[in-house]
């Protein structure tokens, strides 16, 4: 029993929490303060109205106005329906329009620009609404009524039924004109908000598509930089392993090489990570300067690289370009090392003038056993078409606008790659 009344007591807690909408102090403050002006203002204006108006009502009248019109921003339905009761008060006393009914052009604007879907609707049905009620009252009253404006009594006693009627819809259609008018220009500013939100939310997507870009584009550089260096080490420690008891030298050197890829392949991990945690930071943005670096820790590991540039590129390539540029071949000589029958390996750049060309030939292995003349004690098997490596290939190509090809050729692997410039 004590739980279901704790259930209906946090139902109803719901509702009412659900009609107010978040306000900012700054925003209480503001309305606090028009509201405490909007009350003395037109406080002070009700001795002024006809003779034999009521102060009490009147104060009655202005005390559920200025509540609407305090409520408007923060709870749209709430200001309404005091506004509503307001009025039906008003009427029902017989109380001549006063300046407290302003209130309403500021209810009915909040209504527009900050209600749910159905209080929406709710002001501009009561704009109409509100509207024909006005004139009527104003009509059905007026012969007791003095100082109203429009109305006045010799309405009643003119013959001229078209005279009446056309004086209502005077009134009705200046009432409703004003009413409207104050609920357009609060769905206007809907519109606004609108726009706004509609826009802040596009800058949050485009930001986490950002961040998302940036995450793969770094899970591709870890990628590339672990695979190379890892694939290099492996087969200087394949190939240390072999020469220790015959060359202790060639062994030397391969542990050194393995040594100086270790230290290089850590450093450029730390920098990724940096990366990753701080996305002002830069991480490894290598160039065409590097590649004989690359070229160089490839040859260390055992395999017959042989380069050709033709022609040489006629001036600095896009930074873009250079990235893909390296990457890719970083990753084509890492499946060559990885995946290569042990022979050699055609490394072909042409940097034209509209674009750049690279391709990477190696051969394969038929079977994932060690084969006649690669290095031993290496199992080689052709690269996976599915791989990340070719994806990220792919990718890398695709960011620059140009386009990747790879796959068997013969007795051997292809990649061939065009990079627009």
């Amino acid at each position: 029993m004590e739980m279901m009344d704790e259930l209906q007591t946090d139902t109803l807690g719901t509702r009412l929490r659900g009609l107010f909408r978040p306000v900012s102090t700054a925003q209480w403050i503001v309305d606090g303060v028009v509201g405490a002006f909007f009350l003395l203002g037109s406080a002070v204006l009700l001795p002024t109205y006809y003779e034999g108006f009521l102060i009490a009502t009147g104060l009655m009248t202005l005390t559920f106005m200025t509540a609407a019109l305090m409520l408007s921003r923060c709870s749209p339905p709430l200001a309404l329906t005091v506004a509503w009761l307001g009025a039906v008060a008003q009427m029902a006393t017989g109380q001549q329009p006063m300046a407290a009914n302003l209130a309403i052009f500021v209810v009915l604007f909040a209504t527009a620009a900050y209600g749910s879907r159905f209080v929406f609707w709710a002001g501009f049905v009561s704009a109409f609404l509100g509207a024909l009620l006005i004139a009527l009252y104003l009509f059905l009253l007026a012969p007791g009524l003095s100082g109203v404006g429009i109305v006045t009594p010799d309405v009643w006693t003119q013959d001229s039924t078209f005279a009446f009627l056309f004086s209502i819809a005077l009134v009705f259609g200046f009432s409703v004109f004003s009413l409207l008018l104050a609920w357009t220009l609060g769905a206007l500013f809907r519109v606004v908000i609108r726009n706004r939100e509609t826009r802040r939310a596009q800058l949050v997507a485009e930001e986490r598509a950002t961040a998302e870009e940036e995450r793969g584009r770094i899970a591709r550089d870890m990628h590339d930089v672990v695979a190379h260096s890892l694939a290099v080490v492996i087969a200087q420690a394949d190939g240390a392993r072999y020469a220790a008891g015959a060359d202790p030298d060639a062994a030397a050197a391969a542990l050194k090489t393995i040594s100086q890829t270790a230290r290089s392949a850590l450093s450029d991990v730390r920098m990724l990570l940096t990366q990753m945690r701080h996305s002002q930071a830069e991480g490894p943005q290598p160039t065409i300067a590097d590649l004989e670096e690359l070229y160089a820790q490839v040859r260390a590991a055992g395999v017959d690289l042989r380069v050709t540039v033709d022609p040489v590129p006629p001036g600095e390539p896009p930074a873009s370009v250079q990235l893909a540029a390296y990457r890719i071949l970083q990753e084509a000589t890492t499946n060559a090392l990885r995946h290569g029958d042990g022979g050699p390996v055609d490394v072909h750049l042409a940097w034209l003038s509209d674009h750049v060309a690279l391709q990477v030939r190696n051969g394969r292995a038929a079977d994932p056993g060690p084969l006649g003349g690669a290095r031993p004690g290496v199992l080689h098997a052709p690269p996976a078409t599915t791989g990340h490596g070719l994806i990220g290939m792919r990718e890398r190509a695709d960011l620059v606008g140009g386009h990747l090809e790879a796959g068997p050729d013969g007795e051997g692997w292809v990649v061939r790659a065009t990079l627009p410039v």
